[in-house]
Order: C-alpha cells, then structure tokens, then sequence
C-alpha cells in the first residue's frame, strides 16, 4: 500500500509541473501578444541574444531545437515567421552545407530587449506562486 501512495504522490508531483507550466505558458502567450510574439518566440529569441555574448551569435537549427525543446519541423516554422518579420535570419553553415544557421538581427536584439523584463516579470510572478 505504501508503494501506491508514493506513486500516486509521484503521479501528483508531475501533474502539479505540467499544470503549472500550462499557466505559465498561457500567461506569457498573453502578455507577449501585443508584442507580436508568442512564449516560444521570445524562447527563440531569448537563447540566440544570450549566444551574443561569446561571439558566435548563430546556432544551428539543430542545437537551436534541443535547446528551446521543439521539434525541427515546428522550429523550422516559428523561425520562418521571426525570419519573415525581421527578427532573424537564416543562412547556410560554412562548416556543413546541409546545415542551417539562425541568427537574431538588430530588429530583433531590440524585440528582445523590449520585452525581456515583462517576460522576466511573468516568470516570477508565476514561478513565485506556483499554486495560483
């Protein structure tokens, strides 16, 4: 009997993170609108202005994926809409032709930069209470 109450404590547990990760999402899709950019988007965004900083301001769609937890498909897509927007370009990798590299534009390092503190603000709010 032990076991079971552990498990569904577990079950619980796991439920409890998706749940809130739904409210979160949910709560930066809505703030992030009237910006033109949705969570993943601003993911996106997020990770290629934190690579600015060592140089090398490009990832491949490859380690771009694995980091923002999407499919490539479903990356391909949101790059091609931040692409088309100006926020990114995309180019071919000088080390592998078959490869692409995503890189955040000017456009978009100051996308970014505009809102970056309400994305920030979200988190906290909502990583603050996760119950809520």
């Amino acid at each position: 009997m032990a076991a079971k109450k552990s498990e569904r404590a577990l079950v619980d547990e796991w439920r409890e993170v998706l749940a809130l990760h739904a409210r979160t999402i949910c709560e930066l899709d809505r703030e992030l609108h009237r910006h033109g950019l949705g969570a993943s988007d601003f993911e996106v965004l997020d990770v290629l202005a934190e690579k600015t900083g060592d140089g090398d301001c490009t990832f491949r769609v490859q380690e771009l994926a694995s980091r923002v937890h999407l499919s490539q498909s479903a990356l391909s897509r949101l790059v091609a809409r931040l692409e088309k927007d100006g926020l990114v370009t995309r180019g071919m990798c000088s080390e592998d032709r078959r490869g692409v590299r995503v890189a955040l534009t000017e456009a978009g390092r100051a996308r970014h930069a505009e809102v970056q503190p309400l994305q920030r603000a979200v988190l906290s709010r909502m990583l603050a209470n996760p119950t809520v």
